[in-house]
């Protein structure tokens, strides 16, 4: 292949849904075209932004506060000192280099694979090919909090301990992230998969169910936006969860996040694209005797501007005649 067909492949014809394709390519390059798995799979994990943030949470959570606790090192803001590192000669910090190396070595060759299994899960035994049935099933997300595998590290988990009895089959499996599967430990058996198949549940006949597509301005996994039909200022928005439920109140936490993405995103965008928007109404009619007519929980996004009325003192306080002047 020559550099005209590796360049129109590159640029016209690489279809992506990771980073792989283009991180394999640079260490194949980088290495005079040859690489080793381990080499790239290197590359790929240097590059994993939900592995980096798996170990900054060791390093605060765990390596730095043990070391802050002995008083060896200092954090100020995300950035670690070593105390006393300007006392120290270059030939002590080379036998100090070699000190903890030899620690490392040792722990290694006493502990081997053995150090890694909180990353594995289940001794190995569960196959890189289950391992991708359970996350596909899970739309690789978490299971209970709803995050996605581009944002923290996914790990299979068994919902039924293995120190339980429980099996390694797929039923028995699923798809959490690092910071829930470590609040579960392998002391509770609940099952998660029920929380993410609820985000899937749409009403028949409900207008925020079976909205045309045509009218969505913006969506992400759980919740999308659209502009209102009969809109109280230019540019009134509602970003609606996806998941039929009436009450915001009854929303989970990821659905919480995703709306407050879109409200934030939305918000942006009509700044940008106005200048004469000086602020903001955030609306949600939750029940009847609060107005909702639709029980499908929407949020009201409402620009305003310098004198849309007369008043704007006291906002939303205007829901009951006369309370907003106070």
């Amino acid at each position: 292949m020559n550099f005209d067909e590796l360049s129109s492949f590159v640029s016209n014809e690489m279809r992506m849904s990771h980073i792989y394709q283009p991180v394999m390519l640079l260490t194949l390059l980088e290495h005079g075209g040859k690489a080793s798995q381990e080499e790239i799979a290197k590359a790929i994990l240097g590059n994993d932004l939900s592995q980096i943030d798996y170990y900054e949470n060791i390093t605060n959570q765990m390596v730095g506060r043990v070391l802050r606790n002995h008083g060896i090192v200092v954090k100020e803001k995300k950035n670690y000192s070593l105390i006393g590192i300007e006392n120290l000669s270059w030939e002590q910090i080379e036998t100090l280099k070699n000190l903890c190396q030899q620690k490392l070595n040792e722990f290694v060759e006493a502990r081997g694979k053995a150090i890694w299994e909180h990353r594995r899960k289940s001794e190995g035994y569960i196959s890189g090919t289950l391992k991708y049935e359970v996350l596909k099933r899970a739309k690789f997300r978490c299971e209970l909090c709803g995050i996605s595998a581009d944002e923290k590290a996914l790990e299979v988990d068994h919902i039924i301990p293995r120190n339980k009895d429980g099996s390694d089959d797929i039923t028995n499996l699923q798809s959490l992230c690092y910071s829930c599967n470590a609040m579960k430990r392998d002391r509770d058996n609940t099952d998660f998969r029920e929380v993410i198949k609820s985000y899937e549940h749409r009403e028949h006949g409900c207008l925020f169910c079976e909205m045309p597509k045509e009218r969505i301005i913006a969506e992400n996994a759980l919740a999308y936006a659209i502009r209102d039909a009969f809109p109280v200022t230019e540019k009134h928005t509602l970003v609606i969860p996806k998941r039929h439920v009436a009450s915001y109140f009854e929303l989970g936490r990821p659905e919480i996040n995703a709306s407050n993405e879109l409200l934030a995103e939305i918000k942006a965008e009509i700044l940008g694209a106005d200048s004469g928007v000086s602020g903001f109404n955030l609306g949600i009619n939750d029940g009847q005797s609060a107005g909702q007519t639709i029980f499908h929980c929407h949020i009201h996004l409402v620009p305003r501007r310098v004198g849309d009325v007369e008043k704007p003192r006291g906002g939303i306080r205007h829901i009951i005649p006369n309370k907003g002047f106070y």
